[in-house]
């Protein structure tokens, strides 16, 4: 069955860098597009980077320059590099495939960015 497994959340200052990791399976990992999400207490869940098959890119107007997304296909993993964190940065992130039509989640990691 198809797994996502977030890891690298934490705490860090403001300033800060975090890397996070998705690890796949279950699938194809190199045919499909993968997404992060991040949800802050109290709002939506909403997208924060995308890198499609083919290794295009594409993300929220709040991360833009701030955070890269890439994959490595050999490890069924995606990354996204989080540099000059800010409070505002602060939420679960989730790691999603939509895998025919159907949606799969990650469980999240918590990344915290406080002084």
């Amino acid at each position: 069955q198809v797994q996502l497994v977030e890891s690298g959340g934490g705490l860090v200052q403001p300033g800060g860098s975090l890397r996070l990791s998705c690890t796949a399976s279950g699938f194809t990992f190199r045919n499909y597009a993968m997404t992060w999400y991040r949800q802050a207490p109290g709002k939506e869940r909403e997208l924060v980077a995308g890198i499609s098959s083919a290794g295009r890119t594409n993300y929220a107007d709040s991360v833009k320059g701030r955070f890269t997304i890439s994959r490595t296909n050999v490890k069924n993993t995606v990354y996204l590099q989080m540099n000059s964190l800010k409070p505002e940065d602060t939420a679960v992130y989730y790691c999603n495939a939509v895998i025919n039509v159907v949606d799969y989640w990650g469980k999240g990691t918590l990344v915290t960015v406080s002084s």
